[in-house]
Parts: structure tokens; C-alpha cells; sequence
């Protein structure tokens, strides 16, 4: 499985697995502030490559489209542009076009003319503690893989703390790169609705064979944690060697062919 990722900015980054290119959580806007019902949102950095520069893509996958932080007013744009947008239910009503709404664990697949296919697992996640659910609303994350037998994975989070339905992906799922949204975001209470640390430490050893390469730990006036948190704390529990931070702009190559 060849595998090259590189990072827009915050949950937005661009996947390029086995020929096809995917997009994560789309966001292109310029710093500056998204109001909501109870909190105002900042964008403290811009993304490292334009919407422009990203060029086409096979599908989106669009953990959800609620908050200004995963999908803003750049981002809904590119929708526009991209073969397929891949999301929950209740945004590809609220989205219309070509949006595709997936429940957990419902599969579909990506393929090309020359027969090439990826298959796509939508898999659940709790966008904070248990309960929060009617205020932060529903969230999916991706498991994508080639098709074919004995082949692994590569899991997207999207928004979501440990829990659960995040434990019952890695009994499901042989993950050779898990991407998981981190950055212990905060804002209403005193608790973080994406993975903190430890969060991102359970991942790790619930998928012991994987690589972790973190998205949305940065850029965002909301996260109480950073990649250079996830770095000491991997460093210090042994976990370090397998902690892959990505410098915004560059392609990285995670996987050789």
C-alpha cells in the first residue's frame, strides 16, 4: 500500500493512497473568528496549501459539517469540486449535491477505470463525553483500505474522544496508519470534545501495528494540547518511534509501495 499525506491545517489534510487522492475535513479559510450559539470560534493560522493547490480529489471524507473548525466557508466551496463527499446522514441532507450520508459502519467504494477500488467504512465517534451528543451532534470517522484480501487500513478519526464505539474500530480493523483528531479541543465546558493525549495513547496501543500521525492539533484557539505535547508524551511511554508529525505543506510518504 503506497500511502503519501500531507497536512492543509487543522483536520484538513490530503491523502494519497494506491493512486487515489482523498481530502479530509476541508478548511481554507484565512485566520479569523466563527460566532456560534454559545462560543465564538478562532482561527489563529491559515492553511498551508490552497484549495486551489490541492487540485482534484476522488472523494471527501467529511467527519461532519456543524462546526466552522472542520468544514468552513472555503471548504463547503470545495465540496463543490470534489467526485464524491463522503459524511453522516443528517449533513448530506443539510449539504444536498452529491453528498453521500453513511451511518457507522456502513461501506461503500471508491473506484477508478482501470478497476482499481477502495473500500470506505464510516465508524462511530462521540464528538465529546457521553451525553454530549444533542449539543455537539453526530460524527463519523473512515476506515479506508485497497481492496483486496489481507490488505490494511488506514483509520481517520475525525472528532471524537476514546470511547467505546473508537475501541470497537480497532477490534474490527488491522490499521497500519491511524490519523486521530487530537488537540484536546475545548470550549464550552471542562472537558475536551477530540482526543487529548492519553486519548491518542489508548489509540496507540489499541492499534499496536499502526503508525500515528495526528490532524487538528494545531491552528485553533480551542485546542489545549499540541503536537508537541503528543510528542512528549509518546517520547516519554515508548510510543515515540511510531508518532509521525507532519510539517504543513510537505508530502510525506508513510507507506513505501
Amino acid at each position: 500500500m503506497s500511502l503519501r499525506i500531507t497536512l492543509v491545517g487543522g483536520p484538513t489534510a490530503l491523502i494519497e493512497i494506491d493512486g487515489f487522492r482523498l481530502l479530509t475535513d476541508p478548511t481554507f479559510d484565512a485566520p479569523g473568528d466563527y460566532p456560534l450559539p454559545h462560543v465564538t470560534l478562532q482561527k489563529l493560522t491559515g492553511p498551508a496549501l490552497s484549495a486551489d493547490a490541492i487540485g482534484p480529489v476522488d472523494a471527501v471524507l467529511l467527519s461532519h459539517d456543524q462546526h466552522a473548525d472542520n468544514l468552513d466557508h472555503a471548504g463547503k466551496a470545495f465540496l463543490k469540486s470534489a467526485k464524491r463527499v463522503l459524511t453522516t446522514e443528517i449533513a448530506a441532507q443539510r449539504l444536498g449535491s452529491h453528498a453521500e450520508g453513511l451511518a457507522p459502519w456502513a461501506t461503500t467504494e471508491l473506484t477508478a477505470p482501470d478497476g482499481r477500488a477502495l473500500t470506505v467504512t464510516a465508524t462511530p465517534a462521540r464528538h465529546g463525553p457521553a451525553g454530549i451528543e444533542p449539543f455537539a451532534g453526530d460524527v463519523i470517522g473512515f476506515v479506508v483500505g485497497p481492496k483486496s484480501p489481507g490488505s490494511r487500513s488506514i483509520y481517520v478519526t475525525g472528532d471524537t474522544v476514546w470511547y467505546d464505539g473508537t475501541a470497537e474500530v480497532a477490534r474490527r480493523f488491522e490499521a497500519s496508519v491511524v490519523l486521530p483528531f487530537a488537540g484536546a479541543a475545548q470550549t464550552r465546558g471542562p472537558f475536551h470534545l477530540t482526543m487529548d493525549t492519553n486519548d491518542a495513547i489508548e489509540t496507540a496501543r489499541a492499534f499496536p501495528d499502526a503508525v500515528i500521525v495526528p490532524l487538528h492539533a494545531e491552528g485553533w484557539a480551542h485546542f489545549r494540547q499540541n503536537q508537541s505535547d503528543l510528542k512528549v508524551s509518546f517520547d516519554t511511554l515508548g510510543f515515540g518511534g511510531r508518532l509521525i508529525i507532519l510539517e504543513p505543506g510537505v508530502a510525506t510518504e508513510i507507506l513505501g509501495s
